[in-house]
């Protein structure tokens, strides 16, 4: 059976130095980035029993973060809060600003790996890296790296509302039966930490922009902007 090239020393350098952890069982890192399609004779040699684990592992450490910065939530604001966290939406987005895709091994029949259709594969690496983490050093290591990708995310205000995008798209076609139109206006920054700003477009009203690390996130802020500013949703407020 041919065995599966391991990462090579740079890529796996580059992951770490990203991640902020540096493998004592370098081979928990390969597994944590091979999709099943890359190994379909292997078993066991994909990420697919990390990803199990990994799940669980955010799922305790979103919960956590959640409780303690929000002491005076109920149960309902903290669960719309972590359903959003803990989405593959959120995690793929993590992948996203790690430019996980680069790194991703699968099969010649696997492809596109930053297209909307393999959201869930690039949101499985995550969680297969956070099991791996813990494997490797356990809790206090797996819950500094959610802690550094997921506290300012996990600290917004606005965390407890829906998703953006669907609320304004929904007001949109409400009012004015339209569908917000988005596009990049510029793209700046190195390649491995890229600034996105963003241009949302409804007919009737005046568009507006949002910046962040990556596409989706900038999206998200241009249509906050729209929302707070129609009325539809108030300003946000600290956290608390």
């Amino acid at each position: 059976m041919k065995r599966l090239k391991g990462l090579g020393e740079e890529d796996r350098t580059r992951i770490e130095t990203a991640i902020g952890h540096t493998f004592a069982e370098k081979e928990r890192l390969d597994r944590a980035l091979t999709h099943s399609s890359a190994t379909p004779s292997a078993k066991g040699g994909d990420y697919e029993r990390l990803e199990f684990l990994g799940d669980r592992v955010l799922g305790l450490c979103i919960a956590e973060l959640l409780f303690k910065t929000f002491r005076n939530a109920t149960e309902g604001e903290l669960s719309v809060r972590f359903n959003q966290l803990v989405s593959a939406e959120a995690c793929a987005a993590i992948a996203d600003d790690l430019e996980l895709h680069r790194f991703i091994r699968t099969g010649s029949d696997v492809k596109k790996l930053t297209g909307k259709a393999m959201l869930n594969v690039r949101a499985d690496v995550v969680e297969s890296l956070i099991a791996a983490i813990y494997l490797d050093a356990g809790l206090e290591a797996a819950r500094g790296f959610v802690l550094r990708f997921w506290q300012e995310k996990a600290s917004r205000a606005d965390g407890a509302r829906r998703d953006a995008k669907t609320e304004l798209q929904e007001w949109a076609h409400a009012k004015f039966a339209k569908t917000p139109a988005y596009r990049i206006a510029e793209r700046a920054g190195p390649d491995h930490d890229p600034l996105f700003t963003v241009i949302v477009e409804i007919p009737g009203i005046a568009p507006e922009t949002g910046t962040d690390r990556s596409k989706r996130a900038a999206e998200q802020v241009a249509a906050t902007k729209i929302l707070e500013r129609e009325g539809v949703w108030t300003q946000s407020t600290d956290a608390g």
